[in-house]
């Protein structure tokens, strides 16, 4: 019965050893468990943040893309616009060389009947001129 006893004892402590070694591998383990829950955790609020962070600057892209959007459409405008304004003068430009050519064409046949009026003018001028000089030596020869 003593040697059951202190087999018994030995058993006992064996098994308590053991309980005292999975306690303590179970608070090993536990501690890891805890240590990687931080992890994730700290992991989990980096990537939310980094997501917080994309939706603003998505947010912020739409924003300016609207606006340059507006800006586009407004240039546009004014681009078209311009471009009327331009066929317009285009077209003022045409008639105003329209009639620069009328009028220098007009102002050319002027030229050309005013130096023909020339010509017959200078010529009667010299016949004129003949005449008196005919007429003047006749008086002379007279007186």
């Amino acid at each position: 019965v003593a040697m059951e006893t202190v087999s018994l004892e030995h058993q006992i402590q064996s098994v308590q050893r053991h309980i005292a070694f999975l306690k303590k591998e179970q608070m090993e383990l536990l501690h890891d468990l805890h240590l990687e829950i931080l992890r994730l955790q700290k992991h989990c609020s980096e990537l939310t943040h980094d997501l917080e962070m994309k939706e603003l600057e998505a947010r912020q892209q739409d924003v300016l893309d609207r606006e340059l959007e507006e800006k586009c459409r407004a240039m546009e405008a004014r681009l078209q616009e311009k471009e009327k304004d331009n066929l317009e003068l285009r077209k003022e430009l045409q008639h105003k060389e329209t009639l620069v050519a009328a009028l220098r064409s007009s102002l050319r046949s002027k030229e050309r009947r005013f130096l023909e009026e020339l010509k017959r003018r200078s010529h009667r001028v010299t016949i004129l001129d003949t005449e008196l000089q005919k007429q003047t030596e006749a008086a002379a020869y007279l007186s």
